[in-house]
């Protein structure tokens, strides 16, 4: 039978970092209340010009190095992305071209912060269908351009970055499942409703949130997603070497751990340090955890995002 396993991981973050009292100079906030509310201390953002296809690139071309592999042994991209380079093409195809690729599939998939979790999901289910053997598969956000700077309920929450791994096929299994699901009825509660007509921007295209009712949303959610995850395997929280949530803010973390009763330790948690950065949190996550060696071979590990849509999912996979 056919599975597929993470060869490499990779990431990249601007250089620009914002801290929480720099932002005590921009909008009405402080570092005591975002630190409290959020855990976030800092994050960083993408200098002008830095598009979500170049902090794709970086990322990538360390996935690759991690793997040993070089860009021609790629033949599918699947890059998870709520801010594109532009409408058209996709942010896979103008990676694909940085990266001189000229075989192979490449696509975006827009599912805001659960975007690492689908894309994984979807190549994992290529590689096992027999129409890719190597994937990259990338999360890359440049969400500072779409914040109002003036609204402080949610500009402290963003960053930009972006994390990639690289998916090959193996006799033995490396992701062991994945569960994706989806309900539109929650929409409204996270959306960045501008869109483009007639060669304008029509609505408002900065993000909108109705904060308590994500929180609760998200919490109960990953929760169900992840017991999912371990039913599905015959597994249980024990087993659990990691778990890598979407790092959106440390309380839903710690409130989702509490709730499945996985310890601290076992969480990795890079929010304080990167903010929410959307789909390129998780990747962004298992980098930091696999080079500072946490994750380590035989490791269990599981990941989840959620986020608008509303969408949410898991994965779980032996390292």
């Amino acid at each position: 039978m056919r599975h597929s396993r993470i060869l490499g991981t990779g990431s990249h973050l601007p250089d620009k970092v914002l801290t929480n009292r720099d932002l005590e100079s921009i909008v009405d906030t402080t570092d005591e209340w975002i630190v409290s509310r959020t855990g976030i201390r800092e994050r960083h953002i993408a200098a002008d010009g830095e598009t979500t296809s170049e902090l794709a690139l970086h990322a990538a071309r360390h996935a690759l190095a991690a793997a040993g592999l070089k860009p021609g042994d790629i033949d599918l991209i699947v890059l998870a992305t709520s801010t594109p380079d532009m409408v058209f093409p996709s942010s896979a195809c103008l990676l694909q071209k940085k990266l001189g690729i000229r075989h192979g599939a490449a696509f975006d998939v827009q599912a805001v912060c659960s975007g690492f979790v689908y894309a994984l999901a979807t190549a994992d289910q290529f590689i096992r269908g027999g129409m890719s053997r190597r994937a990259l598969v990338v999360g890359a956000e440049v969400f500072s351009r779409i914040l109002d700077w003036k609204d402080r309920g949610t500009c402290v929450l963003f960053g930009d970055g972006a994390g990639a791994v690289v998916l090959g096929e193996s006799g033995t299994p490396g992701i062991l499942s994945s569960h994706l699901h989806s309900d539109g009825a929650y929409a409204d509660i996270l959306s960045t409703p501008g869109h483009v007509g007639g060669g304008k921007v029509l609505g408002d295209p900065t993000l909108k949130m109705d904060g308590g009712a994500v929180f609760k949303l998200a919490v109960r959610v990953l929760e169900e997603a992840a017991r999912e995850a371990l039913d599905a395997n015959g597994l249980t929280v024990a087993d659990l070497d990691w778990f890598i949530a979407h790092q959106a803010n440390v309380r839903i973390i710690s409130h989702t751990a509490k709730k499945l009763g996985v310890p601290p330790e076992k969480c990795v948690v890079t929010v304080d340090r990167h903010a929410n950065t959307s789909a390129a949190s998780i990747p962004l996550a298992l980098d930091v955890a696999v080079r500072d060696g946490r994750i380590r071979p035989g490791h269990l590990v599981l990941m989840e995002g959620v986020g608008g849509g509303f969408t949410w999912g898991s994965v779980l996979a032996r390292w």
